[in-house]
């Protein structure tokens, strides 16, 4: 457990339990984050934060110049932002559950003796997510809030006027209530700050002017960013507001005299995502529907997760979301070491060979309540584990069994991107390895494909057992093609390891491929070229000539 700054409680094992810290990140800018802060992220075991489906946390980019390397990162996605959510309970619902899941994958770290710091932009205890988890977590394990400098003074500090003096009163608004309620408490306090502004701007701005204060208000958007703006609020137009924007309504007594009003864009030391990442109808967070405890029986799923050709670079926000949350990942072995550690995770690797076996173990663990996450190199459902689990999820006692399938980068999207197009026009991929089909069946298509004049993206070309197969495809292409037809091949792509080269039908080196390979054999009418920086550019155009 890292050294941080609080008593740790004891497990009924003997062991130290972990700390959790609600550690206040600031409105946007990293060198407002303070030094407690700075400290307790870069000495945490965990770092967990909130993220929308598309997967960018604005918590995790100010707290990025602070983190250190091999920390667990719990990624916590939020599964509905401003949609709507087939969930049963409707958004309140959908939101109890996954803020109940959140806190058992933190208390699992937290029960292992992992100290966990949560994120929270701004401070913590203001419209901030971390509040569900503190309100979920503090009774089992110490808990340790660190304040953060709110939205609220960031935006104040834009307008460059004084919010409040002497005696002055200052109200927090959200901008969700009614407009005739804004309005009324607009008229009974001295200054305001409106939160929640980007989905009610328009009626945000009807009650300021209802309550006679438009000329004293001002609009804030993206405070102590390189991004931040800042105008008088009868200036903004109604297009569309971030969710990062604040309406600010300074007291007489502290603006007097005011500065000249204009239009104002203040440089911040580094920027900052500005994309929103908490719920609909939130601050930083939804009403929390539930204080605390789970909302009914444990339900177990599978998703079959593809995880792209190679690195974090090419994987899917929505797949890095259900990899985060999973407590058991399963798959071939190689693929499981593309996913980092957690330890709060089960991992089982198995043989490349066992697709069946592999299925029904991810089966059932979902059976018994557990969230697995089977993992597959590119796309799951190309050649890939996303139909050896759907073929075994329709045994009736899989029945009930949740599956989902979340989509990845294929190796022939890949390869072809690495020299260009050659995939523009309409093209087939097929798979070389006869284990699951007769050789003959292979040729038969390979030779229809051929005649049809098709791009052919071939999986599977080779392996160590595997050598005549591709020898006899090549063979029987010639047949149909000309014997400078350009042929891509690419191995490892997406990895350190990549190489990707040109070469011709003819001039095919079929030793030189293995399994890590993928064989892309052009038409007619692909073409072959040299870009500025002397590497062939390679493209199938889209139209075809007629007969």
């Amino acid at each position: 457990m890292s050294t941080l700054d609080a008593t740790s409680t004891n497990r009924r094992d003997g062991g130290a339990r972990g700390t959790l810290y609600g550690v206040g990140l600031g409105p946007g800018d990293p060198e407002l984050v303070t030094v407690k802060a700075a400290r307790l992220i870069a000495a945490a075991d965990v770092v967990a934060y909130h993220s929308a489906r598309h997967g960018r946390s604005i918590a995790r980019a100010i707290a990025e110049p602070y983190l250190r390397a091999g920390q667990i990162e719990e990624q916590l996605v939020y599964p509905v932002t401003t949609e709507t959510t087939g969930h049963p309970g409707g958004y309140a619902g959908a939101m109890a559950d996954f803020y109940t899941q959140a806190a058992d994958r933190l208390a699992a770290h937290l029960d292992a003796g992992r100290d966990v710091v949560l994120l929270a932009e701004g401070d913590p205890l203001f419209f901030s997510s971390y509040m569900h988890m503190h309100k979920r977590l503090a009774s089992r394990f110490d808990a340790v809030i660190v304040p953060g400098v709110t939205s609220v003074s960031a935006a104040a500090s834009a307008t460059g006027v004084p919010l409040v003096e002497g005696d002055e009163v200052l109200t927090v608004l959200p901008g969700t209530l009614p407009g005739s309620e804004l309005a009324r408490r607009l008229r009974d306090t001295d200054a305001a700050a409106i939160l929640k502004v980007s989905r009610h701007f328009a009626d945000i701005r009807d009650a300021v002017r209802q309550a006679g204060r438009l000329d004293d208000a001002y609009y804030v958007e993206r405070a102590s960013t390189t991004d931040q703006r800042m105008l008088p609020l009868d200036e903004v137009s109604s297009g569309k507001v971030p969710y990062m924007a604040m309406v600010v309504v300074p007291g007489a007594q502290a603006s007097a005299p005011a500065p000249a009003r204009s239009a104002s864009t203040v440089s911040a030391v580094s920027a900052v995502s500005t994309l929103s990442t908490a719920p609909a109808g939130a601050g930083s967070a939804a009403p929390d529907p539930v204080a605390a405890g789970a909302p009914g029986a444990r339900t177990g799923r599978v998703d079959v997760v593809g995880l792209g050709p190679g690195g974090r670079d090419w994987l899917t926000p929505q797949a890095h979301a259900t990899l985060s949350a999973a407590e058991h990942l399963v798959g071939y072995g190689p693929y499981i070491e593309r996913v980092p550690a957690n330890p709060r995770q089960q991992r089982h690797a198995s043989d490349n060979r066992v697709e069946a076996e592999r299925a029904e173990f991810a089966l059932d663990l979902a059976c018994r309540g557990h969230r697995v996450a089977v993992v597959s190199s590119g796309d799951p459902g190309v050649f890939a584990m996303a139909s050896a689990v759907l073929e075994a999820a329709a045994q009736p006692r899989y029945t009930t069994v949740a599956v989902g399938v979340l989509p990845g980068i294929t190796a022939a999207q890949a390869v072809a991107a690495a020299v260009g197009a050659p995939l523009g026009h309409d093209f087939a991929t097929i798979s070389l390895s006869d284990r699951l089909k007769p050789w003959a069946v292979i040729g038969r298509r390979l030779e229809a494909l051929a005649r049809a004049d098709l791009v052919i993206a071939i999986y599977n070309p080779a392996s160590r057992a595997r050598r005549h197969q591709l020898d006899e495809a090549r063979d029987l292409l010639l047949r149909h093609r000309d014997a400078g037809t350009p042929v891509i091949v690419g191995r490892a792509v997406g990895t350190a390891e990549q190489a990707v080269w040109v070469t011709t039908l003819a001039d095919l080196d079929t030793g030189s491929i293995d399994m890590r390979c993928l064989v892309i054999v052009g038409s007619s009418q692909t073409q072959v070229g040299t870009g500025p920086d002397g590497r062939p550019r390679v493209f199938t155009p889209r139209r075809y000539p007629a007969d």
